[in-house]
């Protein structure tokens, strides 16, 4: 009789242990892979879904006015007055564009094309004052603001981004005529020089006259039986602009009315 409680006290122990033993090991793993582990695998998710090509479906926008904020490589966060914070991801083909802080010259009149690690570098430091263009949750391009210092007393050929591009809707944008080289800054953005080697911005719309004669695209014989002048598209302007040509451009309000190549 007691050698069969005995026995029976063994197995129960046995098996209490066994319960306890994996309680132990389920807490273990509960422990490794909480919320922080939840959150990073959230995190990576949440990036691979955001890749080029995938079916989710990001925030897309222009958050303009904004601060960039580094949060962990290739990600970020931009907040806006009035709109809150909102974070995006950087890829390989995100334009970014600097007048000092990112990258180039505070004093310049031109913004730098910046590499993703400049961006990474300045951001680690402080916040940077940028407006960004965000495509399903990537951005296609982060613009850094000049200063205000910088803006202020700029008056008609100055290249002030904020007469360019901020003040248009205020009628505040450059006005006349110009005659150098056209280079391509961003989509629908462009620069040319003066006589003496000044840049200008300007925009191009979509009822920008773009007239080529060989460069833009047309034909370079303009005499009797030849081409003349052929009306171009915005992707033929980028494409000749990505490699440089001379042009007359007329702006009004900071945007192109009419733009002829040089033939």
């Amino acid at each position: 009789m007691n050698r069969h409680l005995r026995k029976a006290a063994v197995a129960t122990a046995a098996i209490t242990a066994g319960l306890l033993m994996a309680a132990c090991q389920n807490g273990t793993g509960d422990s490794s892979s909480g919320k922080s582990a939840a959150g990073a695998a959230a995190v990576a998710e949440k990036a691979s879904d955001l890749k080029p090509g995938s079916k989710a479906k990001g925030v897309s926008g222009s958050f303009k006015n904004g601060e960039v904020s580094y949060l962990a490589p290739g990600k970020y966060i931009v907040s806006v007055p009035g709109k809150g914070d909102q974070q995006f991801l950087v890829a390989d083909d995100t334009e970014v564009y600097g007048v000092g802080t990112i990258c180039g010259e505070a004093g310049s009149k031109v913004d730098a094309p910046c590499t993703p690690d400049q961006l990474e570098a300045a951001t680690k430091k402080d916040a940077v004052g940028a407006d960004v263009e965000m495509q399903n949750g990537i951005a296609t391009l982060v613009t850094e603001r000049r200063a205000a210092q910088q803006e202020a007393g700029s008056g008609s050929g100055s290249g002030s981004r904020e007469t360019v591009v901020e003040g248009i809707d205020e009628g505040k944008g450059v006005s006349g005529t110009w005659f150098g080289n056209v280079s391509y800054l961003a989509p629908g953005k462009y620069t040319v020089s003066d006589m003496k080697g000044v840049e200008q911005q300007f925009l191009v719309a979509e009822d920008t006259e773009i007239w080529g004669y060989g460069d833009i695209c047309g034909d370079t014989n303009t005499g009797e039986g030849g081409q003349g002048g052929t009306e171009c598209t915005e992707a033929e302007l980028e494409t000749a602009a990505k490699k440089g040509f001379t042009a007359e451009v007329v702006i009004s309000n900071g945007i192109a009315t009419t733009l002829r190549d040089d033939h």
